[in-house]
């Protein structure tokens, strides 16, 4: 059995109080997606979670990374937070063919964070998780049926035919359901866990070879940064998952105090995978 792979970041880059703490002061903006992935393995992409982004700035992404690093993508909450998984054939094509097909090789999960008020509809998340594509091929093909709104601004070819996976976020306990878990399961979609302080409920069910961890805080939501326990509790798991062939991904999104990166590369120390500073 292979072990699986590794990676582990942070939710997003652009953060001002990251600047002149985590970020050397006079780094440029422009230049910090850069910094940041010499030192972690992976990043979430969020900004694609408050609105559609343009072909150029995947690209320009893509082009800011070491070789082999990875990004995991946020899907719109248009789709998860207004529509809420109804009839969003055309908001998901949208998505798609925004442009973050142009991340090639350095395209990871997508994924879908539901809001804590949506309670758990199996017609529904059927309907949503049979749309998925599971492939860059297959996510071009959806692409290419995206509305006027992407007329003269979509990119919906893919360099090569990768395999693409996805996870979903569920923040209310009817989730808890075994109909959802047998969902994903069949679909072949990872079920999130989430450490968010107690705020929203802890889903630990494996469902696929993606295991998909969501570090919201601890004890503080977005601001609580993590003891040495706690990470070396999380390493433990974390390798646990990978010698049963599972690849994990891990993100930080206690960003509010600057302890996100740090606590990204405090466990990729303790995996024995991290990056330095290079």
């Amino acid at each position: 059995m292979r072990t699986g792979r590794v990676l582990v970041g942070t939710s997003g880059w652009r953060y001002p109080p990251w600047r002149g703490t985590f970020y050397p002061r006079g780094l440029v903006q422009r230049r910090e997606l850069e910094y940041l992935s010499r030192r972690v393995t992976s990043i979430e992409i969020n900004g694609s979670f408050y609105s559609l982004q343009r072909p150029e700035s995947w690209l320009a992404w893509a082009r800011q990374v070491p070789e082999g690093f990875v990004f995991a993508v946020k899907g719109p909450r248009f789709v998860t937070h207004l529509k809420q998984l109804r009839d969003v054939e055309t908001p998901v094509a949208n998505f798609l063919a925004s442009g973050l097909l142009g991340l090639g090789p350095a395209l990871g999960p997508v994924l879908w964070q539901l809001p804590p008020r949506m309670r758990f509809d199996a017609e529904r998340t059927a309907a949503f998780l049979q749309l998925l594509p599971h492939s860059t091929g297959a996510a071009a093909r959806l692409a290419a049926r995206h509305d006027e709104r992407l007329d003269g601004r979509a990119l919906t070819e893919t360099d090569a035919d990768r395999p693409l996976r996805h996870a979903v976020e569920p923040r209310h306990e009817s989730f808890r359901d075994p109909a959802f878990t047998a969902l994903l399961h069949q679909h072949g979609v990872a079920l999130v866990q989430s450490d968010s302080a107690g705020t929203w409920p802890w889903f630990d069910e494996v469902t696929t070879d993606l295991v998909y961890v969501r570090l919201h805080g601890q004890g503080e939501l977005y601001a609580g940064g993590y003891t040495a326990d706690v990470l070396d509790t999380w390493a433990d798991r974390i390798r646990g998952w990978a010698a049963e062939g599972r690849d994990v991904v891990c993100y930080f999104d206690n960003d509010m105090k600057v302890h996100a990166p740090a606590d990204a590369m405090a466990l990729l120390d303790r995996l024995g995978s991290g990056r330095g500073c290079r």
